[in-house]
């Protein structure tokens, strides 16, 4: 089935709105904290990665170790990370997430929000889960292509 211009607009129109809204959104939660939405994004890597090295955030931001370190202490003054020493290499210096100061920060909101998301997604049908499931997948495997090429090209 081949799409109209006119629904392949929309669907794009509808797509950046998402993204929109997605950005306005974590830029609302992170003020509450009095962290920037790119610094609340940063978080949620430590937050599903766990303790890392610098180094190791660097690589899956793509910032630089000078960004990382200003990163860290922002985090590290609102205590949301504590940097700790590494057990198995004592040169090596962890950042750790602290889940509980996290937690009391962003908690109600995220609640809040993964309750909709959840209620929301039980009112869909498998095939059109398949669908969506399919759409973003897809679309995340396309942006990170984009993103992977731009990191590759130099300035």
């Amino acid at each position: 089935m081949k799409l109209t211009e006119k629904q392949v607009k929309a669907i794009s129109d509808l797509g950046k709105k998402f993204s929109d809204s997605t950005i306005f959104m974590h830029e609302a939660i992170a003020k509450k904290a009095g962290l920037s939405g790119t610094d609340h994004k940063y978080l949620n890597f430590l937050i599903q990665n766990g303790a890392i090295t610098a180094g190791q955030l660097s690589k899956l931001t793509g910032l630089s170790t000078g960004a990382i370190t200003g990163l860290v202490d922002r985090l590290e003054k609102k205590k949301f990370v504590k940097r700790k020493p590494d057990a198995n290499d004592r040169r090596k210096t962890l950042i750790a997430p602290n889940l509980q100061n996290i937690h009391k920060a962003f908690g109600s909101v995220s609640e809040n929000l993964q309750q909709q998301v959840v209620h929301l997604i039980n009112a869909l049908a498998p095939n059109e889960i398949e669908i969506i499931e399919k759409y973003l997948t897809n679309t995340i495997s396309i942006m990170d292509g984009i993103t992977h090429k731009l990191k590759a090209t130099k300035k």
